[in-house]
């Protein structure tokens, strides 16, 4: 069979594995290395914050426009050329975002970048899965999963190694290098499937594609856009999600009538691809999201810096990446995906109500070293079997339009978890700290006793008696909003950790799956 004659063994499987594995993790490193040169950018480029957060954007939306296209464009050129074409233009577009010299031909030069590199993550996949026969496919799953899961908390450490002992072109040009062996190896070693011929220009779903650009990339714009400009109350999130809206209804549309849609709705039927699609979003929202908000806290409440705050979260991903051939191994004898995934979503939710409880002001990395250990153990059990289960009941050519899907939700879910949380850590905190403040009575005698402390404190070092007063007033106003703070992201750890929790008993659900998926056809 043609999938059989894909199968690779010794040194070019290694070859083979390696160059996916290295793809994949460069698109991931990529999508993360650049939040930390942000400030070193607008500087050198004279920007504002608000024109320098495209950079992270114009590489999420190009992001996401391509994954669900990528299966249809493999088909059309050749699934090795499609893949060697896509680091290459990954690889010039991140010469050229080191070369820019003004913010918006940086945000251009890496919308193209994106384009490439969401090519790269998803088609990778299908390689790597390709080369291994079929009782191996679960731990190759694995060996990828591990690049995914290891790749988002690499980035701000590696980012601030190289801001802080170079420049920011150089988060750009260390691609290059990497890019051009890759590429050399692909068209050395990677063989295409024959998929039958492609299409004419004709023949082309032109207008599913033209829907399913509009519909995502204003969606993933409202996303990346909406706290930032304080959501509804803005004209151009409300005209874009008005297009998000329309462009989905009539993707939906398009796709449910055209004779070659460009993505296949109709194998969302699938009662275990439907769920694991919803799955693979959760998985998404609980992988960004957390990533996201430690690094957010122990910045921002506790005052370390971007390297040391992303250097936290290495040894959890070390420790993600270590489950994988474990978790592999028990897929591969014959372990249910679906008991994996709730004890994965379970120890999420220990995680959690964990961070909850040591969250202080004086929280210190020891005290988040064996939490962050818990998370990286959760998100192993979480990874491979979402991607198996969701396909487990497939066959054929259905299993590549369903990996399409649970390759897009993911990342669309990493997207909505970000902006939930940053918008709910914006609004809480609010919240949290009027509440405070009602509670501060100058009649209350603690609160007469803090101030007084306070007073004598900066009447020793010099003040006079009403600039003692008014410092004393803004310490404990400053007090309030950093404890406003802390019980803010408490709250955020306690939610997900909830979230995750309520997810348990629907995974149980899940009917049982009869005969393993043949993952080496998951063509993205």
């Amino acid at each position: 069979m043609q999938q059989e004659s894909l199968v690779e063994y010794g040194f070019n499987r290694v070859i083979i594995t390696v160059t996916a594995i290295m793809c994949a993790l460069l698109e991931i490193i990529d999508t993360t290395i650049v939040n930390v040169a942000l400030n070193e950018m607008k500087g050198n480029l004279g920007a504002t914050l608000n024109d320098v957060s495209w950079v992270i954007t114009a590489y999420a939306i190009a992001n996401v426009i391509i994954v669900p296209l990528t299966s249809w464009l493999s088909q059309q050129f050749g699934r090795r050329n499609y893949f060697a074409a896509s680091i290459i233009i990954f690889t010039v577009a991140s010469f050229l975002c080191g070369n820019a010299t003004s913010i918006w031909e940086l945000v251009f030069f890496r919308f193209i970048q994106g384009l490439g590199g969401g090519a790269l993550l998803v088609t990778s996949q299908t390689i790597i899965t390709e080369v291994y026969p079929p009782e191996k496919r679960s731990m190759a799953q694995a060996l990828y999963g591990m690049g995914v899961i290891v790749g988002p908390t690499l980035g701000p450490p590696l980012g601030g190694y190289i801001v802080d002992n170079f420049s920011w072109p150089y988060i750009f040009y260390i691609n290059i290098p990497i890019g051009i062996i890759a590429t050399f190896l692909t068209l050395q070693y990677v063989k295409s499937p024959n998929y039958g011929g492609k299409r004419s220009a004709s023949e082309v779903d032109w207008l599913g594609i033209f829907f399913l650009i509009l519909a995502v990339g204003s969606l993933q714009y409202v996303l990346e856009k909406g706290q930032e400009h304080d959501w509804f109350s803005d004209t151009s999130i409300i005209v874009f999600a008005i297009v998000a809206v329309l462009g989905v209804y009539f993707f939906i549309w398009r796709e449910l009538v055209a004779e070659q849609p460009v993505v296949d709705l109709r194998v969302l039927k699938n009662k275990n691809l439907a769920i694991g699609t919803v799955l693979s979003f959760i998985l998404g929202f609980g992988l960004y999201g957390s990533t996201f908000v430690i690094p957010l806290f122990t910045q921002n409440s506790l005052g370390w810096t971007a390297l040391k705050a992303g250097m936290l979260l290495v040894p959890s991903s070390l420790a993600t990446g270590l489950m994988m051939p474990f978790v592999g191994r028990m897929l591969q004898k014959g372990v249910s995906q679906k008991y994996l995934i709730a004890i994965g979503f379970s120890i999420f939710f220990g995680y959690s109500l964990w961070a909850y409880t040591i969250i202080t002001p004086f929280t210190g990395e020891s005290d988040f070293f064996f939490i962050l250990m818990v998370r990286g153990i959760g998100l192993g059990l979480l990874f491979v079997p979402v991607t198996t289960l969701a396909l487990s009941t497939l066959k054929g050519k259905d299993i590549g339009q369903g990996a399409a899907f649970t390759g897009m939700v993911r990342q669309l879910g990493g997207s909505f978890g970000i902006a939930l949380i940053s918008t709910f850590i914006s609004r809480q905190s609010v919240q949290h700290r009027a509440d405070l403040i009602n509670h501060l009575s100058p009649y209350d005698l603690d609160v007469q006793q803090r101030l007084t402390a306070m007073k004598a404190n900066f009447l020793a070092h010099g003040s006079t008696l009403d600039q003692a007063t008014q410092q004393a007033n803004k310490m404990l106003d400053v007090l309030a909003t950093r404890q406003a703070m802390l019980l803010t992201y408490m709250d955020v750890f306690i939610y997900i950790g909830v979230f995750f929790l309520l997810c348990v008993p629907f995974v149980l659900m899940l009917k049982p799956v009869k005969s393993k998926v043949d993952v080496s056809q998951a063509a993205h």
